[in-house]
């Protein structure tokens, strides 16, 4: 699997809406975005058609398409950030020239239903996409520390690193209140113990789940899996998801469960019940509230890159991103 080249001070990044529209992000976190952005020495440019906006709070086909190559195709973006996620970003896939993209590798970074998209290149295209904040993320004033370091990381430098969980995790509607915010202590949990090195995948499970008998979903097989759900599940819904992918990877060799929103009802005791109906779960390392998916902060991991996760020691290593 190819790694794009890292970022470096003075690159333009590209901010695409492959999904839901950026119209629905205000003036003012749009310029807070693009300023925090700035102050990591990037120059930040718009994809054409972000802004157009339908029934459904998304663009067409077309347009979107149209911004991935553009951005992929001119050697002048260096990275590619996803405004916001959404539903629908599975729609592009057909229409996409993977040629061209495969031509072009860069970092391609965005979380949600961008986990399709993201996937879906990585699987056509052989190289490492990435899952991290939107574009609409760095918007976010309190816990944007933890998120920078680990996007500034991933992107920035080539020696592997240790992500070490962050202290605090909020699951507020930061957007629409940024000052009267409420942080919980914060601890990744284990499930089984045991240490595990491999290929990573996942993201949105219920996202990922929908490349399945497609081209686009990849080999899981003795692969690492990173999963997360947002407000939208119920512990049921997040059983089967599970299963379904467990079943389409077969053998896996470690499995990373984001924290969840605590509207969706998945309780630790619900968690629990549901890990505990997998044997295969028992036999291998599984780590769970670890700081990536909706809630906030969160880290960037690659999709078709190597990492190292232990279950003991509560600790993940990027090796290969």
């Amino acid at each position: 699997m190819r790694i794009p080249a890292k970022l470096k001070q003075g690159d333009e990044i590209r901010v695409i809406a492959p999904s839901r529209s950026a119209s629905i992000l205000s003036e003012e976190g749009i310029q807070q975005a693009k300023e925090r952005l700035e102050d990591l020495g990037f120059t930040v440019t718009f994809g054409r058609h972000i802004f157009e906006s339908d029934r459904q709070n998304s663009s067409s086909i077309e347009q979107r398409v149209e911004d991935i190559h553009n951005a992929f195709q001119d050697e002048k973006v260096k990275g590619i950030l996803t405004a916001i996620g959404g539903f629908n970003s599975n729609e592009l896939l057909p229409y996409l020239d993977y040629e061209l993209i495969s031509r072009n590798p860069k970092v391609f970074c965005g979380y949600s239903d961008i986990t399709a998209i993201g996937t879906a290149i990585s699987t056509m295209c052989g190289f490492v996409t990435y899952s991290g904040p939107h574009f609409s993320s760095f918007q976010m004033d309190q816990a944007q520390d933890y998120q920078t370091e680990y996007f500034r990381r991933c992107f920035m430098q080539e020696e592997e690193y240790l992500v070490a969980p962050s202290p605090i995790w909020s699951d507020d509607a930061w957007y629409l209140d940024q000052e009267n915010r409420k942080f919980e202590e914060a601890s990744w949990k284990v499930y089984q113990e045991g240490k595990a090195t491999g290929k990573v995948y996942g993201g949105n499970v219920c996202t990922l789940n929908l490349l399945q008998g497609t081209e686009y979903m990849p080999d899981l097989e003795n692969t690492i899996l990173f999963v997360e759900d947002d407000e939208l599940v119920i512990p049921e819904m997040f059983a089967r998801d599970l299963t379904s992918l467990l079943q389409a990877a077969g053998t896996i060799k470690g499995l990373v469960i984001g924290r969840f929103q605590k509207k969706s009802k998945v309780s630790e005791e619900q968690l629990l019940f549901i890990l505990d109906k997998h044997p295969l779960l028992k036999s291998i390392p599984v780590l769970y509230d670890v700081d990536f998916g909706h809630t906030q902060p969160i880290f960037t991991f690659p999709i078709g890159g190597e990492v190292e996760i232990d279950a003991v020691e509560k600790k993940i290593r990027m090796l290969q991103f």
